[in-house]
This record gives structure tokens, C-alpha cells and sequence, in this order.
């Protein structure tokens, strides 16, 4: 009868033979690159579905899904600063006036999420890439698609339709102001009872204010884009379209715009100054040479004062504003949960809106804008580290954020645009960072 022996219960002296040492465990998957290109790429696709707001926050729920699937995710730095601030708005919602303000409290909350999972996505993929490129190639996309429905803003600026999303909604959802303004197409931003109204490009979001937002946070995307990548067509395309977008941007007639872009470029030149980088001011030099001869051809500041002069708009946001801080004070720590209607200010629009500050403050409460402020502060730090041409420029991106957060809304699209670009950065600073240490070739020489 033959005799099985029993497996040893330990090793033999020595240590365990090579052939059964336990090997490493293998390296998780890398995430995929489609579903970003599907989110920024596709964007004239979902404005002419009329999906292109409701749609967005499952896209990141599809993002997400990836990284659960994945697992072992890295976080970017300063991540823990913005769940701190998604917690205080999701406490927040107990100060809730009525039920029917939960649908758009959802939602603004959803953008919140979707644009932390798309910073996670993205800081993911580039770490564990060894060319950069590929990564920033859908927000490269995206400014396509911001050029392209600028322009038709500009050229049909009347244009409005139905899509397909404000069909399917019940009657009642799609009714709403808010809602209506996010479903049904829309070209251009502009005063129907005017008699002379002034047509500002707003495709593919429902108000002009975010399209100049999204053109002056994507920009210097793009130009950090062009110094990655020194030959190709796309590289090509996107140098073409750089005088192309000043059209629509400049007939937005959006002050934080200007504002926001030239703080960025004046942060950029003092660093470039300072560390000697003959690159970066020249690319500087190139930008602002661009804008100023666009000038001759669109009279911008005789277009923006007679756009003041014609509207109270400074009036209402003085109004807002003072009303918000009056009624904060009773409320300093959630807030109310959403902006609300009231007939106290000259404005028609609801407090808390006309700028996201204001909106944190007063949906939310103090210690949430303390949180959404020092996120954008954290990454100007981080991202300020950055010492290729590319990483410069993409590091002014927060520094453009926190100058439009006082006037523009980024409970949006743009906000996630933001931490993509954010995020990015902070990869690549990182990678610099540890090639300096290793005293291998910079970064960026190795992404041409």
C-alpha cells in the first residue's frame, strides 16, 4: 500500500527553496484612457442631446466605477481637505427649506463628487504611465469642442432647440427654470426684450459666465500641451486653434475672464523671472502678442462698457453679495442647504448665487468655503513646485480658479475641469520631483 506524506508543517532548515518563494503580487491594471475621452471628448455630442449637465455626474459614477474595479488607487495631494468639504455639504442639507430644493442640492453635490473622482482618475493614470501625453489628451479634446460650439455661438447666436433629454423629462422637472436651462439648446446668452440685445457665446453651457471660465482654466492646458509634445498634428492643431478660440472668448464680454487669465499670466511671469526660464516667457510673450492683436479686429472694451452701461449687473451682484453676508451671520455654520428666492435684492436671480463663494457661504456655511478655499490654495502650493515649461503653465490653473471663484459658479462641468487639470499637474510635479532625486532626464524630455 503505497503511503502519502503529509505536507511539512515547517520549512526545512535553510530557508525555502527558490522554487517556492512567493512571487510579488502582479501589478493592478492600468485604468483606461477611453472613458475620460468620452467624458471631455464627446462634449458637442451631449449639449446637442441636451445631456451635457444631467449627463455628466454619471460619467463620473462611470470613472468611479473603474476605480473601484481597480482598486489600490492613489489619492492626490490635499484629497482629504475636499472630502472634509464634501461632508460639511452633505450635513448641510438639514437646513433645507423644502423638499423640492433636494433635486438641485443632488445635483450640485453630484458635480462635487464627479470632479474629485475625475482628479483621482486622472493623477492615477499618469503616475502609472511613463508618457504624460496620452493623459491630457481629453481636456485637449474638450477645447476643441469649446472652440468649435464658441464659434457657433457666435456665428447662429440666436439658435435654440429641443433635445432629446428635455423630451424625455417629465413635465414638470424640465419645466423648471434650472432645469430648463441645463436641457434645452441654446447657442448664445442674450436678452430677448432687448431691442438691441448683445449675442455672447454660451455653447455648450447655459450661461456665458462658464464658457469664459472653462476658457481660461482649459488655455493653459493647452500651451502645456504644445510644450509636452513638439511635433504632431494634434500639437499642430491646437497652435492653429489658439488664435481661432480668441472670437468667442473676447465676445463673451466676461470681465473674471480677462481678470482670472491675466492674474495667471502675471504669477507665471514672476516665476519664469525669477527661475530664469527663457521658455515660459517667451511662450508668455507669444499669448499675450495673440491677444493684443485680436484687439485691433474685436473692439473688446468698447463692447464690455456698453455692455455695463446697459445693465445693472454690478448693482445685483452688490446686492447679492450683502444680503448673503447679512444672512450667514444667522447661519454661520451650514448655511441654508441651497440658494434661495427672495424679493429683498434688486436682482432676480436667488442669494447665493452670481459666484461660487458666495454660494459655499451661504449654502454651506463658513467652515465649507474654508475647506473649498484651502483646496485651491493647497494645490497652487503643490503645483507651484513644478520647474519643466509645461507644469509652470499648468500650475497657474488653480491660481485662475480661486481669482473666478468670488464671480463665477463652479458647481458645474468646469469644476471637474479644474481638478483634471489639477490633477495632472500634480502628477507630473510629483514625477520631476523623484527624477531629480534619481538625476535622471527631466520629465518632460521624455514625453516629446
Amino acid at each position: 500500500m503505497s503511503v502519502t506524506r503529509a505536507p511539512a508543517t515547517e520549512p526545512p532548515p535553510g530557508g525555502l527553496p527558490d522554487a517556492i518563494v512567493p512571487a510579488p503580487p502582479p501589478a493592478p491594471p492600468r485604468l483606461p484612457l477611453w472613458p475620460l475621452s468620452l467624458m471631455f471628448g464627446l462634449v458637442p455630442l451631449w449639449w446637442l442631446l441636451g445631456a451635457f449637465y444631467l449627463g455628466w455626474p454619471l460619467l463620473g459614477a462611470l470613472l468611479f466605477a473603474l476605480l473601484l474595479t481597480r482598486g489600490r488607487v492613489p489619492l492626490p495631494p490635499a484629497a482629504g481637505i475636499w472630502l472634509l468639504f464634501l461632508a460639511i455639504v452633505v450635513v448641510s442639507a438639514t437646513q433645507l427649506a423644502s423638499p423640492a430644493s433636494l433635486l438641485t442640492f443632488a445635483l450640485r453635490l453630484a458635480f462635487y463628487l464627479t470632479a474629485l473622482v475625475v482628479g483621482v482618475y486622472v493623477y492615477a493614470a499618469a503616475r502609472e504611465r511613463a508618457s504624460l501625453v496620452a493623459v491630457l489628451t481629453p481636456l485637449c479634446a474638450f477645447w476643441f469642442g469649446l472652440v468649435a460650439l464658441g464659434w457657433l455661438g457666435v456665428l447662429v447666436p440666436r439658435l435654440a432647440m429641443t433635445t432629446p433629454m428635455e423630451v424625455l423629462l417629465p413635465g414638470g422637472v424640465a419645466g423648471t427654470p434650472f432645469i430648463q436651462d441645463m436641457v434645452h439648446l441654446t447657442t448664445a446668452e442674450y436678452s430677448a426684450r432687448s431691442l438691441n440685445p448683445i449675442y455672447r457665446p454660451a455653447a455648450p453651457f447655459a450661461y456665458t459666465n462658464n464658457y469664459g471660465s472653462a476658457y481660461a482654466m482649459t488655455l493653459p492646458c493647452v500651451v502645456a500641451f504644445t510644450m509636452l509634445r513638439r511635433q504632431g498634428i494634434l500639437r499642430w492643431a491646437l497652435l492653429a486653434s489658439l488664435p481661432l478660440s480668441l472670437a468667442p472668448a473676447f465676445l463673451t464680454l466676461n470681465r473674471a475672464m480677462f481678470l482670472s487669465l491675466g492674474a495667471g499670466l502675471a504669477v507665471l511671469g514672476v516665476r519664469a523671472s525669477l527661475r530664469g526660464n527663457v521658455r515660459v516667457a517667451a511662450s508668455i510673450v507669444g499669448v499675450v502678442v495673440i491677444g493684443g492683436l485680436a484687439t485691433l479686429f474685436i473692439p473688446i472694451t468698447e463692447l464690455i462698457n456698453k455692455r455695463v452701461d446697459s445693465s445693472d449687473t454690478n448693482t445685483d451682484r452688490l446686492s447679492l453679495y450683502t444680503e448673503v453676508i447679512r444672512r450667514v451671520q444667522e447661519s454661520p455654520w451650514l448655511g441654508y442647504g441651497a440658494p434661495v428666492n427672495v424679493d429683498t435684492v434688486s436682482a432676480a436671480a436667488p442669494i447665493g448665487t452670481q459666484g461660487q463663494l458666495w454660494m459655499v457661504l451661504f449654502s454651506h456655511g463658513v467652515p465649507a468655503l474654508v475647506c473649498f478655499l484651502a483646496w485651491f490654495v493647497a494645490a497652487a502650493v503643490i503645483c507651484a513646485r513644478a520647474t519643466s515649461a509645461a507644469g509652470q503653465w499648468l500650475a497657474v490653473v488653480p491660481v485662475v480658479c480661486l481669482v473666478q471663484i468670488p464671480f463665477y459658479g463652479m458647481a458645474n462641468q468646469n469644476l471637474a475641469v479644474a481638478f483634471f487639470a489639477v490633477a495632472f499637474a500634480m502628477a507630473l510635479t510629483e514625477r520631476e520631483r523623484l527624477s531629480r532625486s534619481a538625476g535622471s532626464p527631466p520629465p518632460a524630455a521624455r514625453t516629446t
